[in-house]
Order: structure tokens, then sequence, then C-alpha cells
């Protein structure tokens, strides 16, 4: 989200900058999965989400927050080049798109779910595509689907689907932590989407993604991440997750082998990523990284090395102070 917290990219940089190179640096070097990469396309300035393709092996795609326009880009993960932009068409102008995310169906959904005045707009939208099968520039006509909320208007940053039931989710954003909403079985195109609320995260999200084997939930936010074993939907914490110290985390995706993690942030040449991601995430399962375990226990710190802990603490003296004492300004900016 774009207007959150000018300030907080600069405490991360000071954060940053103040502690070795190597600390800040993405796991990422050999073994499965793709690697991290910076997306240097100069259109992309505010990537707020980021989902793996299941047609094209390595390629992410990505859209901008608001004021951009019915877009979403296909980067090639080995490059960081656009080697694709989609134009949907069929739908009205986006306000605030905040996610992505593909079905079990090769289909893209596309959540214009923010409302950073949190109740602004009674209702919001997804809109679903074909992921095409050709990399091209293109426009590909789009389904729009109207979303409300049992509970009342919020703003959401995170919007997830299945990849087995194709059913699909949304977690509002919450300082306090949020809660993960339920749509109904099938969206309908010519009728209003109620979402219900079914489970609380404990987690002022910014993003969340599946597993390819639709088992986890992994969540993220600006300060850390969660996952959990899906559990049919009655979500249950696993662990923390390994998250990178990023100028503006707002996105997140499994890599499409699901042995990987990939975190993305906002800004122009923004980095994406790649940690391991938590034992189970396949239907073979990898090593558990060392943000599983014993920081289930809910340790802020979570795990990984000296290193990143390390990197975790000073980001939250950092930023903590700006953050907690100017909320009350930036919560309706």
């Amino acid at each position: 989200m774009r207007r959150f917290l000018a300030f907080l990219g600069a405490g991360f940089l000071v954060g940053a900058l103040a502690l070795p190179a190597a600390a800040a640096t993405a796991d990422g070097d050999g073994g499965k999965g793709d690697k991290g990469f910076t997306i240097t396309d100069s259109r992309i300035t505010e990537s707020s989400g980021l989902a793996a393709s299941h047609l094209h092996p390595g390629i992410y795609w990505t859209h901008n927050d608001s004021d951009d326009g019915p877009y979403i880009y296909a980067v090639d993960s080995s490059t960081g080049k656009t080697v694709a932009t989609v134009t949907f068409s069929g739908v009205g102008k986006p306000r605030d798109v905040e996610a992505i995310s593909i079905g079990p169906h090769n289909e893209i959904y596309i959540g214009d779910i923010g409302d950073n005045l949190d109740g602004t707009w009674p209702y919001v939208w997804i809109y679903k595509l074909p992921e095409p099968k050709v990399l091209k520039d293109q426009t590909i006509r789009a389904k729009q689907y109207v979303v409300k909320y049992s509970d009342g208007a919020r703003n959401a940053e995170s919007l997830i689907v299945h990849p087995k039931t194709g059913r699909v989710y949304i977690i509002d954003k919450k300082e306090d932590g949020g809660h993960l909403f339920e749509g109904p079985a099938t969206l309908s195109s010519s009728g209003t989407n109620y979402f219900k609320p079914i489970a609380a995260v404990d987690l002022w999200a910014t993003d969340a993604a599946f597993s390819p084997n639709g088992q986890q939930l992994a969540v993220r936010g600006y300060f850390g991440g969660i996952y959990y074993d899906w559990n049919g939907g009655k979500i249950k914490r696993e662990g923390r997750l390994d998250v990178p110290l990023q100028g503006q985390g707002e996105s997140v995706s499994y890599s499409l082998d699901g042995t990987k993690l990939m975190y993305g942030s906002e800004g122009t040449d923004s980095p994406v990523q790649a940690e391991d991601a938590p034992e189970g995430a396949t239907s073979s399962s990898s090593k558990s990284p060392s943000g599983s375990g014993s920081s289930a226990s809910g340790d802020d710190g979570g795990g990984g090395s000296d290193n990143n802990v390390k990197v975790g603490a000073l980001a939250v003296v950092v930023v903590c102070g700006a953050v907690f004492g100017l909320r009350r300004l930036t919560r309706r900016s």
C-alpha cells in the first residue's frame, strides 16, 4: 500500500545499512526452487502482489498498487525483466489492487480489495482471467465479482485461492490482527459475494499464499510472518516465517515447486527474496527452515541464523518507535 508510512522504508534502510550486507541478503543460493531477483521494469514501482505462474515455470505475476490501471506483469525470475504485460478488459476502473493469486484451473484472481480508510467503500472487487498460454503483450477479458463482508467494510491486502478447491479467501489488514474470510463455494458475477470470517489471524497482514499442495497458509506482514496448517480452513498456527528485512514488505508467494517462499517489496527496482518454505509445503517434504519448530511458541524474533536474528531485532528497534508513535497519523493515511 503505497500510502503507508513513507518513513517506514527509511527506517528499514537505516537498520539495513548499519549491518553486514550478508545478513540482509536472501537465502535461495542453491537447492530447489526459484532464486531471488530484482524487478527491473520502471513501470513497476508499487509491486503489491506476487504469484508464481502455473504455466510458465520461473515466471511471477505482479501488479502495481492503485493509480496504475488494469494491468498485470509477467516477470522472469532469472533476469528480473518483464516478459509480458496483460491488460484485463471487461471491468470497471480498478481502485486499489492489492493481491494476486492463481487457482487450480490456471485462472488468475486479482484482488481490488484495498480500502485505506477502512470502510469507505461498501464493496470491493475481484477480477478473474485465464493465465495466458503464450507470454506476450495482450488484452484478455476478465470477469468481475462484487464482494462484501458479512460484518462490514474493511481494508484488506491478502487474497488467496485454494489450489485444490478453488475457493477464494481474504485476510483483512488489522494492526492488532485480523481474520480469514471465506467466500462462497463459487463466485457469482451477477450478484454480491459475501465473505464471512472463519478464523483469527495473528498478524497485521500485507499478503498471504497457499502452498501448492494446499496444506499450508503463509501470511506475511511488515515485521514478520506466520505459517498455518490449513486443516480444512480451521487453521492451526505452526510457526514463524523467516521474512527478510525489506523496505515495505507487501507480497509473498510460494515457488511453483513449493520449496521456497518469495517475498516482495514495493519501490523502484524492488527485490524479491527467496527463503526456504516450511516443511510440508510440498507433497514430498523438503528440509525444514529455521523458521519452524521451536519458533512456534510465538517468539517475535522467529528462527534463522544469528545474523537474521540480529537484523530483525535492530529493525524492530529502528522502526517500532516511529510506527507506534505515529500510528494514529498513519492509520488513515
